[in-house]
């Protein structure tokens, strides 16, 4: 009989804080640390988290108790990172930003960097969850 693996797959709930972004970023490099070649995700997981986890606390129109949940785990040598909050029915949008704006390239780093990434509806119906997949950086080799 065939053993199935399945992913090891951490999620935790955080507060719907700004200052909550860097708790996800740490709590990323540590599932990453503990897995097998987890450093080949690091830099470009931890960016897009962050603009992921950032864009829900700004774009949420939820009550200020609510969470937001992140999840990650790898299958198929992908990195899946999703981020879950109880906003609205809005779903992100990429803008083209213009050499002034301030504010509004954070999907546009998404959109560039992550294999693929979308948004769904929550399970129940109450809010969203937007996702990335993250290809491995595979090594350099120097000769």
């Amino acid at each position: 009989m065939l053993a199935t693996r399945r992913p090891r797959t951490f999620a935790a709930r955080l507060d719907s804080r700004t200052d909550s972004t860097p708790l996800a970023r740490h709590l990323l490099r540590a599932y990453l640390a503990a897995l097998p070649a987890g450093e080949r995700y690091s830099d470009i997981a931890e960016l897009l988290l962050g603009e992921l986890f950032a864009n829900a606390v700004q774009h949420s129109d939820a009550p200020a108790d609510r969470l937001i949940e992140i999840r990650f785990a790898v299958t198929r040598d992908r990195l899946r990172i999703e981020v879950h909050d109880a906003a609205g029915t809005g779903r992100p949008t990429l803008h083209t930003a213009t050499p002034d704006d301030e504010h509004g390239r954070g999907l546009l780093l998404v959109n560039e960097l992550a294999e693929r990434w979308g948004c769904c509806p929550r399970s129940g119906g109450i809010g969203k969850f937007v996702w990335a997949l993250v290809a491995p950086v595979l090594p350099t080799v120097t000769a």
